[in-house]
């Protein structure tokens, strides 16, 4: 494979550039941060531990290119992956500055709202742009969401799939580009009860992380949520469970929170949230979640690998 041009050096690019340099491949790194090389470095000490093989952080700086100038980044690249701040002025200027160089090389965006017809309302044919919105953190989490826009050429997603499998990734390709996409829209309505619930007393924020890993958290693990109801339905399945328990779904729907986030609400949140995990550094709590992440993994390879 060509060059894969990372743009952006952030959580989301590192996380980016550490998964492609464990799996061998070239990256050329533009940014406009000064200190990009040192976030990079850092990024890759951090990550490297959790990277197939775990592999040395030196080893996989040495496969990568630092080259501030945009025409020059992308000159030869095969892969594009853009990772700047979810603004859509700023994400539609760097893609009709792509295109104005004639590269001609696959476009990935890892927004995590906006769909690819905006993104590529300056460009003449934004058929090569594609939105691969990891979740976070994409050198470990396997899930890459795949959004095409009306304009999205069909080879150019088919391109996408194979490459992000390439590297390790789960891709898979949403029918239909609405904003935020399908799992953060899940997070999302999940968070909301959770700040719900905090903010009503019932649980502190310690008290409902804990609740979440030691429950759906660890369900979710290992089935998703259409499949774990089939089975608390029993022999009847899913069929079975709707029609006994199914008519009280919509009546809980309508008693879910719908939390304000005013002032009080942020302050409330981030007391607790520091008071919790405050005593902590970012690369230490990172480092801690990279290795309960990949037991998790380690242990449902080892599981699926099993004969049943």
């Amino acid at each position: 494979m060509g060059a894969v041009v990372v743009i952006g050096a952030g959580t989301i690019g590192s996380g980016w550039i550490a998964l492609f340099t464990a799996h061998g491949l070239p990256v050329r790194v533009n940014s406009r941060r000064p200190d990009a090389e040192k976030v990079v470095r850092a990024g890759l000490e951090l990550f490297a531990p959790a990277l197939p093989g775990a592999p040395d952080p030196a080893a996989l700086l040495n496969r990568i290119e630092f080259e501030p100038d945009l025409a020059r980044a992308v000159a030869d690249a095969e892969i594009v992956s853009e990772n700047v701040p979810d603004d859509l002025e700023l994400k539609q200027r760097l893609f009709a500055s792509i295109e104005r160089t004639g590269t001609e090389a696959l476009l990935l965006s890892s927004t995590s709202k906006l769909v690819p017809d905006d993104l590529g309302a300056r460009m003449r044919d934004p058929a090569r742009l594609v939105v691969a919105h990891p979740f976070n953190p994409p050198h470990l989490v396997p899930l890459v969401e795949v959004v095409a826009g009306n304009a999205t050429a069909a080879t150019a997603v088919d391109k996408v799939m194979v490459f992000l499998r390439s590297v390790g990734r789960q891709p898979v390709l949403l029918r239909r580009a609405l904003p935020a996409f399908a799992a953060n829209r899940l997070q999302s309505a999940l968070l909301r009860e959770c700040i719900h619930l905090v903010v009503e007393g019932v649980l502190t924020v310690p008290e409902l992380d804990d609740l979440v890993t030691n429950s759906i958290g660890l369900r979710w693990s290992t089935m998703g949520p259409f499949q774990a109801f089939h089975l608390g339905g029993g022999e009847g399945g899913l069929r079975g469970w709707l029609s006994h328990l199914g008519s009280g779904l919509e009546r809980g729907w309508a008693q879910l929170g719908t939390p304000a986030l005013t002032d009080h609400t942020r302050e409330l949140l981030v007391t607790q949230t520091e008071q919790a995990y405050g005593d902590r550094t970012y690369a230490e709590l990172a480092a801690e979640r990279d290795r309960m992440h990949l037991a998790v993994l380690d242990a449902l390879a080892r599981a699926r690998a099993e004969p049943s």
